[in-house]
């Protein structure tokens, strides 16, 4: 079976971008909350880094030309920005650190 004819992986790419969205979408508002919905937020967008990354890495380990071929893209893509998937992640966890760090301040 080819990597996305696989039931497992479309259904979780449609939650990784379903519930990516939905945090964008919350994050322009994210100045507006409360000290514990700021938490939640950071806790979420943990969640869904640490979930993006796991299926990510699927693509990497995968066998099947498609996924090998997704990979290289993304690796075009963020290239083309100075940047590697392994720093992507690293500079989502700087993020969500420091956040983690001024909501620590506020309280």
């Amino acid at each position: 079976m080819a990597f996305f004819d696989s039931e497992i992986v479309q259904d979780e790419a449609k939650r990784l971008f379903g519930d990516y969205q939905q945090l964008m979408q919350l994050g322009g508002e994210y100045g507006k909350f409360d000290r514990e919905g700021k938490k939640l937020f950071i806790e979420r967008m943990e969640e869904l880094m640490d979930r993006y990354r796991v299926f990510m890495k699927r693509f990497e380990l995968s066998e099947d030309f498609q996924a090998k071929l997704t990979v290289e893209q993304l690796r075009t893509q963020l290239g083309q920005f100075g940047m590697t998937p392994e720093q992507m992640f690293e500079q989502m966890h700087r993020t969500l650190e420091r956040m983690k760090s001024e909501l620590d301040k506020e309280a």
